[in-house]
């Protein structure tokens, strides 16, 4: 198992369930954590909202986006450097979200 995972700046560390981004630590709860790493061990795959709800909490999916969506938001808004455009988590519209190695990192 990868203990860290790098992408630019931003470094996750599962041993230690930490994220940080340059010198600044980052504070996520467990479940942004575990969405942030379900998605970033599989770099460049495409995740369901069905997918993720059942990698990260263990049961069947209960069909409700809203809990999904919500939970990607503000993980977006605590990683990527412009919450709006995001450069690590990208919607695939219609299927899912996917983490990515950006291009440009700031």
């Amino acid at each position: 198992m990868e203990e860290k995972i790098q992408s630019g700046a931003l470094m996750i560390d599962k041993v230690n369930r930490s994220v940080s981004y340059g010198q600044d630590l980052i504070q996520l709860t467990p479940k942004e954590f575990d969405i942030l790493c379900l998605l970033a061990s599989n770099k460049g795959k495409i995740y369901s909202k069905e997918q993720i709800y059942s990698n990260v909490w263990k049961e069947a999916y209960t069909y409700d986006d809203s809990n999904i969506m919500a939970h990607i938001r503000k993980l977006r808004k605590k990683i990527e450097p412009d919450p709006t455009h995001p450069i690590f988590i990208l919607t695939i519209w219609g299927v899912g979200y996917k983490f990515i190695n950006p291009v440009h990192l700031p």
